[in-house]
């Protein structure tokens, strides 16, 4: 009865037996008069214009239902229908899937072309073996993996746009052919191999037959893969160490600051990232890199002070943070570009990025005595030091002017330089193209004078840029006019015995030189007369500015030296003290001249009267007085 221009279900009365009846291609609006074919086991109502589905619930033996291309909004009334094989509802108006875990017999579900967004509510159907969901907008597939016959299932022409959204077809054994094709998925590089990684038993895909190469590049894949995510948890690991060690280091730095009682500077407590600290940076402000970020630990900055910790905490503090890495550093993709890490523990962090090689924490200082090859230490070009006191880094400054031959940028951040003589330590390394200071932790920078004293001091090294400001010819003019005069004054001025005590070893040598003529003496042969010229380089009204390292502060002269030093400052101490007793003493004297004469007028008056009343019976008072006469004789 198919094409017939039906409004209405037609009355078959006298049909009961009836087991199949087609009515597609029709105008029918309702299921009516069809209760009483209890024997039906075909429905066919596709193409017509039916907008619920009730009307169906007394054909217990119906086995296929038909009901495509019409205008159903829900899914409902097959309580009943419990022998249901093959159920098409295909180009409808549904929006969800429900009211169908009942049909333990199911085998065929159409519902393409509706508007289902996700997949759900599947439990129960036991024997499902094909799934139709075309032309939907499902963006999420879930608990497909219920389904223990399902054999072939359709998601062309949908919203999936990751495999993350069909993880749970990796869970179902049974599935067999598979069509994503029109999703935004199936655009993916490695789309096949990535669904056949995930669905194992998977024979077709998008109507194609699966190859062998398939297998194979997909299994590639996957293993590319899992390299990939191994890595990415590896750099993962890696990158929440070097945080931890960068900001144990600050709180490890806090903490010598605390022992020197040094003031904190502004911002001391600052949380930012070690991944975007200036040291990691190369962006510039001013001269100074400064990018701060949420995630790097609290930036602790000293203040000024010439004191640094005794040689015991310093190594103590070493000793806590000495990492048992291996000898040669460990490659480390870190995304931006290969990063070395030579040595990382809990409180110290030693890495080279490209050129550059960055110290933070005192342990890091390790990295500089363990073996380099040539080629990697020529690549070094800028080292960076963070939460290391300055004095302990005095004594590696020789140790780098060997060992990177091609270093010409040094970056200091929160290392404690206060003083103008602790710039002087620098003309240890070979070459020195740029210096870097930042203001935070380095109190020197704060004094008017220090870029003129690097200028000065370092004119041998031909700086080029000094906190990011180029050194220019003025800048160099200015400085000799200010330290010139003092540094001739003081090698012309000075006794010798006492310039030798100024001067390091190294140039012990040139101030003998200096003082044997230049070098114009009988007997030295061209070789000598080379090697001491170069003594030169410096000059002695600069090599004066100097500043002992550990090294030099443990030879005879510079310890009698610090002996008379220790003593002056005792004697000082003591003068300081005996003259602070006297103001206070002076003062309670005062403080009681002034309250005697206040209380004077009253305590006079007072004696008066006593004596009067003593004298006002003459017998008695002269009986007394004779009295302790006796007594005191």
């Amino acid at each position: 009865m198919d094409r017939r221009c039906l409004e209405e279900c037609p009355q078959l009365g006298i049909m009961d037996e009836l087991q199949f009846l087609n009515l597609q291609h029709n105008l029918i609006a309702a299921i009516q008069h069809l209760s009483h074919l209890q024997q039906l086991v075909f429905l066919n109502l596709y193409d017509n214009h039916i907008s619920e589905m009730s009307g169906i619930e007394t054909l217990g033996c119906l086995r296929i239902l038909m009901l495509g291309k019409n205008r159903i909004h829900k899914i409902c009334c097959l309580e009943s229908l419990y022998k249901l094989n093959i159920l098409d509802l295909h180009d409808n108006q549904i929006c969800m899937i429900e009211n169908v875990s009942h049909l333990s017999e199911l085998r065929v579900l159409n519902l393409a072309g509706n508007s289902i967004s996700s997949v759900a509510n599947l439990q129960g159907l036991d024997c499902l073996s094909e799934l139709n969901l075309r032309h939907n907008c499902i963006s999420v597939v879930t608990e497909v993996d219920r389904l223990p016959c399902l054999q072939r299932l359709f998601l062309s022409c949908n919203n999936i746009t990751s495999f993350d959204q069909l993880a749970c077809l990796g869970q179902s054994r049974s599935l067999s052919e598979l069509t994503l094709d029109e999703n935004p998925v199936a655009l993916e590089t490695w789309y096949k191999q990535a669904v056949l990684r995930c669905v194992l038993h998977l024979r077709q895909l998008d109507m194609k037959r699966i190859t062998d190469e398939d297998r194979r590049m997909a299994g590639v894949q996957a293993r590319k893969e899992e390299e990939k995510k191994r890595e990415s948890h590896k750099q993962t690991i890696h990158k929440e160490k070097r945080r931890l060690a960068i900001r144990n280091a600050a709180q490890q730095w806090e903490g010598v600051r605390a022992c020197l009682e040094l003031p904190p500077t502004n911002g001391a407590k600052d949380d930012v990232s070690p991944e975007n600290s200036p040291t990691h940076s190369p962006a510039q402000t001013n001269g100074l890199s400064q990018e701060p970020s949420p995630d790097e630990p609290r930036r602790v900055s000293p203040g000024s002070g010439p004191e640094r910790p005794s040689g015991g905490m310093e190594s103590r503090f070493r000793a806590n943070s000495r990492a048992n890495s291996p000898r040669e550093p460990k490659l480390v993709d870190t995304g931006s570009g290969s990063v070395q890490s030579l040595s990382l523990s809990d409180s110290h962090l030693a890495e080279l990025d490209g050129d550059t090689l960055r110290l933070f924490g005192l342990g890091a200082l390790e990295a500089l005595e363990r073996g380099w090859g040539v080629q990697t230490a020529g690549a070094v070009c800028v080292i960076t030091f963070r939460y290391i006191n300055f004095d302990a880094i005095v004594p590696t400054l020789p140790r780098i002017r060997v060992k990177f031959p091609n270093l010409s940028h040094l970056i200091f951040l929160d290392t404690n330089i206060s003083r103008l003589p602790q710039l002087a330590a620098l003309a240890q390394v070979r070459r020195l193209d740029q210096l870097t200071i930042h203001p935070e932790g380095n109190p020197v920078v704060s004094l008017a004078l220090w870029r003129s004293f690097v200028i000065y001091r370092l004119h041998h090294f031909n700086l080029q840029r000094i906190n990011g400001q180029e050194v220019t010819m003025n800048d160099v003019i200015a400085a000799e006019r200010v330290f010139g005069s003092l540094g001739h004054i003081a090698a012309t001025e000075t006794p010798r015995c006492r310039l030798l005590l100024l001067l390091e070893e190294s140039r012990k040598r040139q101030l003998q030189f200096l003082l044997d003529g230049r070098g114009r003496r009988a007997g030295l042969s061209p070789e000598e007369r080379r090697d001491n010229g170069k003594l030169l380089g410096e000059g002695l009204s600069r090599a004066l500015f100097n500043y002992p390292s550990r090294d030099s502060a443990e030879s005879p002269e510079v310890t009698f030296v610090l002996e008379r030093t220790v003593q002056s400052s005792e004697h000082a101490a003591f003068m300081e003290q005996y003259l602070q007793e006297l103001v206070q003493r002076a003062s309670d004297t005062n403080l009681k001249g002034e309250a005697l004469h206040k209380l004077w007028p009253s305590m006079f008056a007072e004696m008066v009267r006593d004596c009067v009343l003593e004298m006002r019976d003459r017998a008695a008072f002269r009986q007394v007085s004779l009295a302790k006469l006796s007594e005191t004789k």
